[in-house]
C-alpha cells in the first residue's frame, strides 16, 4: 500500500524535433538504407521513414497521485496510443493504489485482448506500467531498480548499436552492432556488400571486439543461413532479428543450423510472456531482446526474464535508456546492455531521448553507474511541446 490513490492519468504525443528516435533528420545513420521487410519494394528501400517508421511519434504518459506526486514514462505509439490510454486504460488506474501493479497490468491486458495482444496496445500498456513504476519510486523515495530486487552488479557494461563499431571501440564499448544494409531483394551484389562492410569493421576493430549484425526482420531463412555462415569468417558474435517476428519455426531452424559459436537473437518486436514462451519452448534464440516499452513494461519483463532464466537464455533488452537500465542491473541473466548511438554519424555518445528527457544518464567508457534518484531519475523537458489526443494545440 502507498497510502494514496491515483487521481489522474494524462497521455500525450510528440512528433518531430527528434523526440522519437525513429524520426531523425535526413542523413542520420538510423535511416540510411537499412534492410527491412519493405526493402523488396525499391521505392521503400533507401529510407525506413519512406514507409512510415516515424509516423506514430512518441507516447508520453503521466500518472498523478492524490498527493500531487506524478510519475511518467515515454514509449512509441503517438496519438493512437495516447487515445487508448485516456479513453480505455485510464479506467483501471484512476482510484487504484499505484502499488497494485499486478492487478492493474492484468486488467489492462485482459480488457484489451479483443483488439490488442501485441503492437500498439502493448506499447500503451507498457508506457502506463513504466509510469506507475516511476510514480511508485517517487512515492517511496527509491530508484526503480531498488523496487524490483536491487542491483546484482556495481555498474552496467554496454555494447553500441550504430554505423561505426570502430568508433564505438574507441569509446570503450565491448562491442558494436551494425545495421544490415542489403536484403535478399538486392541479390548477390547486396550480399557481397554486407560481407565487405563486416570485413572492413573487423579489420578496424581487431579480433577481440564483438561484432554483430542487426537484420531488422528483413531476411528469409535461406539468406539468413548463408549470411551467418559467410560472416563466421569474421567472428560474428550474433545475428539479430533475421526473420519476421512470428516465424518461430524459421528461428528454430536458423539456430539449429547457425555456425558453431554464433548466437541467434530476437525478441525486439515480441510481446508478453506468451510470445517469449513460444521463442523459448521452440528453441529460437540464445538471447532474448524485449523492448521494455513494447513488451508489457517492467511488470511483464520481470516475468519474461524469469521464464528465460529457467530455459538458460539471456535477456538483453532492446536499447531503451533508463527504462531498460533499471531492469538490467538487477538480473544475473542480463550481463550487459545495449546503447543506441543517436549521434547522426554514430561518432559521439548522446542521450537516446534528447531533447524530450532531462538528466538522462549515458555510459562513459562503455560503462554506467546508476544513481539513486527516485523513480527512473529523469524529467520531462518543459520546452518540448506535448499534445493531447484529439487536440492540435500544444500544451
Amino acid at each position: 500500500m502507498t497510502g494514496t490513490k491515483i487521481r489522474d492519468v494524462r497521455a500525450y504525443f510528440v512528433r518531430g524535433g527528434g523526440a522519437d528516435y525513429h524520426d531523425q533528420a535526413r542523413d542520420h545513420w538510423i535511416d540510411d538504407h537499412i534492410a527491412t521487410p519493405m526493402a523488396k519494394y525499391p521505392a521503400y528501400r533507401a529510407s525506413r521513414q519512406s514507409f512510415g517508421l516515424n509516423v506514430l511519434g512518441t507516447l508520453v504518459v503521466e500518472v498523478e497521485a492524490e498527493n500531487g506526486v506524478t510519475g511518467f514514462a515515454v514509449s512509441t505509439g503517438g496519438e493512437p496510443a495516447a487515445w487508448i490510454v485516456e479513453h480505455h486504460l485510464s479506467r483501471f488506474l484512476v482510484g487504484a493504489d499505484p502499488a497494485n501493479m499486478e492487478q492493474i497490468w492484468d486488467q489492462m491486458y485482459l480488457a484489451t485482448l479483443f483488439y490488442g495482444r501485441k503492437g500498439l496496445v502493448l506499447n500503451a500498456i507498457s508506457c502506463v506500467d513504466l509510469a506507475l513504476w516511476d510514480l511508485l519510486g517517487k512515492l517511496r523515495g527509491e530508484p526503480v531498480y531498488h523496487l524490483i530486487g536491487g542491483p546484482v552488479r556495481d555498474e552496467l557494461v554496454f555494447y553500441a548499436t550504430g554505423a561505426r563499431p570502430d568508433l564505438a571501440k574507441e569509446m570503450g564499448f565491448i562491442g558494436g552492432k551494425l545495421p544490415l544494409h542489403h536484403g535478399p531483394a538486392e541479390g548477390e551484389d547486396g550480399f557481397r556488400k554486407n560481407l565487405e562492410l563486416l570485413a572492413r569493421m573487423r579489420e578496424l576493430t581487431g579480433g577481440g571486439f564483438w561484432l554483430m549484425y542487426d537484420c531488422w526482420m528483413s531476411l528469409d531463412l535461406n539468406y539468413a543461413l548463408r549470411l551467418a555462415h559467410a560472416a563466421s569468417e569474421f567472428n560474428l558474435k550474433w545475428i539479430e532479428e533475421a526473420l519476421l517476428p512470428d516465424d518461430y519455426w524459421g528461428y528454430a531452424e536458423l539456430r539449429r543450423k547457425a555456425p558453431a559459436g554464433m548466437m541467434v537473437t530476437t525478441g525486439e518486436h515480441e510481446a508478453t510472456r506468451w510470445g517469449f514462451r513460444m521463442l523459448l519452448d521452440m528453441g529460437c534464440a540464445d538471447i532474448l531482446q524485449p523492448d521494455v516499452g513494447w513488451c508489457g513494461g517492467i511488470t511483464e519483463l520481470l516475468r519474461i526474464s524469469a521464464l528465460a532464466d529457467a530455459h538458460g537464455a539471456l535477456v538483453v533488452p532492446h536499447g531503451s535508456s533508463v527504462y531498460s537500465y533499471h531492469f538490467t542491473i538487477t538480473r544475473h541473466n542480463s550481463p550487459f546492455a545495449e546503447f543506441l548511438m543517436m549521434a547522426p554519424r554514430a561518432d559521439a555518445v548522446v542521450p537516446m531521448f534528447t531533447p524530450l528527457l532531462l538528466d538522462e544518464p549515458v555510459p562513459r567508457n562503455g560503462r554506467l553507474k546508476l544513481g539513486d534518484a527516485p523513480g527512473f531519475g529523469v524529467r520531462l523537458n518543459p520546452e518540448c511541446k506535448l499534445h493531447r489526443p484529439g487536440e492540435s494545440n500544444s500544451l
